[in-house]
């Protein structure tokens, strides 16, 4: 998330992306009628659905966009004593230890959680966090290239490696990038814990490239988006979202019938993104407000084509297009939030080491 969506091309073809909405003498953000929201690059939601919020609420809300969600996390805690927001939304399941761990967030049991689903909640103790929405990173591909090569796909984290596969594949940074770091976690919980780094030796071996970001990998690197053709990019496998089909399909100038790339099912990896209440906020009543505005049911039906994200709460609808182009993956990798804590940034180190230098 973060740099996750294809929310760029949203954008391009005028959906909205709000940065500092509400009146200028908010701008400290310390009026009690301003809510800020401090979050990743990726945040979207339709004008009228915000307004709707703003009306009934009768809060203006300001949004601050703090770059990738790795980025965006590290500022908030780095500035946690004295916020630059009321709500922070984006941290991960990732990420979402070192949120927890440094005091990002207090307490807040969101109107409306007991109809968000329960694998999701991974604070339901404490709720210091309110899950918003799930995707899953998974590699996407060109559907031509492959055609054209008489190529079969790869399906599985395992067939990346395979020599018919050298120098296809660009992925994401794992330590600057939210994408790249749940494509290294999905390939440790895949391998386990000694047999991940063997697995990217052969990767690296195997020609991948890795570059800051997803913004860089999918529209500039990979051949299968409409941006990194006209970009030239010339790798034909990237670590994206499951979701990604869907949107080259929804905004192409004339739609075809089916999407130019496809996703390899085999190599998924389960993102939960949650929001929070920061601690030291100067509006939690407005902050309240607006986390039970993003679990209500016209957000979240109104999220999936903005920000190309599946709804956490049930009985929301999920686009047709989602279902057609692009549907969740079935058997995604997981792992605890325990596990993740325990080990993430040991392994993002050791990966550093090992495929970048």
């Amino acid at each position: 998330m973060h740099n996750k969506t294809l929310v760029a091309v949203a954008v391009g073809l005028g959906l909205i992306t709000l940065s500092a909405c509400g009146s200028t003498d908010t701008e400290s953000g310390t009026d009690s009628k301003t809510v800020t929201l401090v979050s990743h690059n990726s945040w979207s939601v339709s004008k009228n659905v915000l307004k709707d919020f703003e009306k009934q609420s009768g809060y203006k809300v300001r949004v601050l966009e703090d770059g990738d969600a790795g980025q965006a996390v590290n500022k908030a805690i780095l500035t946690k004593d004295n916020p630059q927001g009321d709500v922070f939304f984006g941290v991960d399941n990732t990420l979402l230890s070192r949120a927890l761990d440094n005091g990002l967030f207090q307490p807040y049991t969101a109107k409306g959680l007991d109809k968000v689903g329960a694998a999701y909640q991974l604070d339901k103790d404490e709720h210091r966090v309110t899950p918003v929405d799930h995707g899953d990173i998974c590699v996407n591909y060109d559907k031509a290239y492959f055609s054209e090569h008489k190529l079969t796909p790869p399906q599985s984290f395992a067939d990346l490696a395979k020599p018919q596969y050298r120098n296809l594949l660009v992925t994401e940074n794992a330590a600057t990038s939210s994408p790249g770091l749940g494509f290294l976690l999905g390939s440790a919980e895949q391998f386990g814990d000694q047999g991940w780094q063997d697995y990217w030796k052969k990767l690296k071996a195997n020609g991948v490239k890795v570059v800051d970001g997803w913004d860089q990998a999918y529209y500039q690197e990979f051949s299968g988006s409409s941006a990194g053709k006209k970009a030239g990019g010339d790798r034909p496998l990237v670590v994206s979202y499951a979701s990604s089909p869907p949107a080259e399909v929804i905004y192409a100038k004339k739609r075809p019938d089916t999407a130019p790339t496809g996703v390899a099912t085999g190599t998924c990896f389960r993102q939960i993104e949650f929001a929070g209440l920061l601690s030291n906020a100067k509006n939690p009543k407005g902050a309240k407000a607006f986390i039970d505005f993003l679990v209500s049911k016209e957000f979240q039906e109104d999220m999936p084509l903005n920000m190309f994200v599946y709804p956490v709460l049930q009985g929301a609808k999920v686009p047709a297009e989602f279902t057609e182009y692009g549907p969740a993956a079935k058997d995604p990798e997981t792992m605890a939030p325990g596990t993740i804590a325990a080990n993430r940034d040991q392994w993002v180190k050791s990966w550093t080491s090992l495929v970048l230098k």
